[in-house]
């Protein structure tokens, strides 16, 4: 049973749902009606985009409120077949799945042999499905979080057991500035959203990214 009250607020465009915290206080979001965010997923998911494995497991539900949460979610421990550990397990959609298994094998694990002549072992996950609004913020749009589609990394270890850190190693030595440099530009050839320490205080110490859909035509991109 849930441990949180939901009042919804019906409009033309939006649902404003209201979530009293029993211990937080009250956390108020603001969710728009996107029918396209069930059909991709679907269609990803008949597609057989994503594939059950020992370090991708499917998840029956997510809670929260209905504004919340995915047609079928996933928990990925692991990208890159099962090489780059994601610590803690990320729970996403499963339109993420491919994307970031892309970008690990892609970018970030060419970018640490180049940069450190080893690979990455670990993934430092900050944060991945949250049902909240954009950066706890009261009253603001339902993040893209809440729709288990986006994923928040704040750092990376090696193979030696060395941590590369987004807060420490962004204005780090010219091997951790290079390497993040190269994991961000890659991150926004992957991603239709992509936010790091350039963008705002919010992200001082971590990578968002994220497949929000852009633009009138849902094609835009954001990388900052």
């Amino acid at each position: 049973m849930p441990t949180f009250c939901t009042r919804v607020l019906l409009g033309m465009t939006a649902l404003a749902l209201v979530l009293p915290g029993c211990s937080t206080g009250t956390s108020y979001f603001v969710a728009k009606d996107e029918p396209w965010r069930a059909k991709e997923e679907l269609a990803c998911l008949a597609a057989g985009a994503v594939r059950v494995s020992p370090f991708i497991k499917t998840r029956s539900a997510l809670g929260g409120p209905s504004a919340c949460g995915a047609e079928r979610p996933f928990v990925m421990a692991a990208a890159n077949g099962g090489s780059v550990s994601l610590k803690p397990p990320a729970i996403l959609r499963c339109p993420m799945i491919p994307q970031v298994d892309r970008w690990v094998s892609q970018t970030i694990e060419p970018a640490a042999r180049r940069y450190f002549r080893m690979p990455v072992v670990e993934i430092k996950v900050a944060g991945s499905y949250s049902c909240r609004p954009m950066n706890n913020k009261v009253g603001g749009n339902l993040s893209e979080h809440g729709h288990a589609n986006a994923l928040d990394v704040s750092g990376f270890v090696l193979a030696d057991g060395r941590r590369i850190t987004v807060k420490k190693g962004w204005r780090g030595t010219a091997a951790e500035r290079g390497f993040l440099n190269a994991v961000h530009d890659g991150a926004c050839a992957t991603f239709t959203t992509v936010l790091g320490p350039n963008y705002d205080a919010n992200h001082h110490d971590h990578f968002h990214v994220d497949l929000a859909r852009r633009g009138r035509n849902g094609l835009g991109h954001t990388c900052k």
